[in-house]
């Protein structure tokens, strides 16, 4: 029997209620992530990409269809912390050094401090920043705070990781690494990510599926399965079959922007 998906939308639709009418920011979704799934989700601003994120993580209730998460609704997920969400911006308190801000969802959580300051350790470990827990935020280059970031959403430890374009406002040079970091910690851990990009590039090396989607209101209108193998040096970009992937996802984002006209 095939394992059930760990985030299934189903007919997803929400429409926003504002002073100037309806918006309608996504429409009949429907979309399966199996479990150590690498899905990115790219189109146009205001497609629904970080919509669908934020109903998995009941931050948005849709007003159309159903969203699993590990079974459950969004809410109960929450509760049973099935995730973590990594936001655009660091989102760090600077008055918190580096391992404070990590260890702060555990201290909400309560757990006891033995414990949080092992957890800590081990996920500065897998985002290479031992020897920063006692920096302030301000003493960190942009890519390390949101490599801080991603190790306060993985300390407790959840299944699920939701990213919303962490990488977007980062230069080429520090993307790239980031990227090739993330392809790695995804390869030691086997979580399951949902990962929003504006970048095809970033899309095709990330993943193991592309999720392509229309304008407002957000459809997908295509759901692409990477053949790339699960190691991808940089220098995979280059290939024939990274370049014909990339190829096919901007064929995808022009055919669903010319569907809206």
């Amino acid at each position: 029997m095939p394992e059930a998906p760990v985030i299934e939308a189903k007919g997803l639709g929400l429409t926003f209620q504002t002073a100037d009418g309806p918006v309608h920011a996504l429409k009949g979704v429907d979309l399966a992530i199996g479990r150590g799934d690498f899905v990115s989700f790219i189109g146009p601003s205001g497609c629904g990409k970080t919509t669908f994120l934020r109903i998995a993580a009941d931050l948005e209730s849709p007003t159309e269809g159903v969203m699993t998460v590990n079974g459950m609704s969004p809410a109960a997920a929450r509760r049973a912390r099935a995730y973590g969400y990594v936001f655009q911006a660091a989102g760090l308190f600077p008055w918190r050094t580096i391992g404070h801000n990590v260890t702060l969802p555990l201290e909400i959580m309560g757990f006891p401090k033995a414990e949080r300051e092992a957890r800590c350790r081990r996920v500065l470990e897998l985002v290479e920043l031992v020897g920063f827990e006692k920096k302030y935020p301000w003493q960190l280059s942009g890519g390390m705070q949101q490599r801080a970031s991603i190790a306060r959403a993985l300390a407790f430890d959840a299944d699920i990781l939701l990213m919303d374009e962490p990488f977007g406002a980062l230069d080429e040079i520090v993307r790239d690494r980031l990227n090739e970091e993330l392809l790695a910690l995804w390869a030691r851990t086997g979580k399951t990510i949902a990962f929003v990009t504006h970048s095809i590039p970033e899309a095709v090396y990330l993943s193991t599926r592309i999720v392509v989607m229309s304008p407002r209101p957000g459809r997908v209108t295509d759901v692409i399965e990477s053949p790339l193998p699960r190691e991808r040096p940089l220098h995979i970009r280059e290939s024939a079959a990274f370049l014909e992937i990339a190829a096919r996802v901007r064929d995808g984002l022009r055919a669903g922007i010319g569907e809206d006209v």
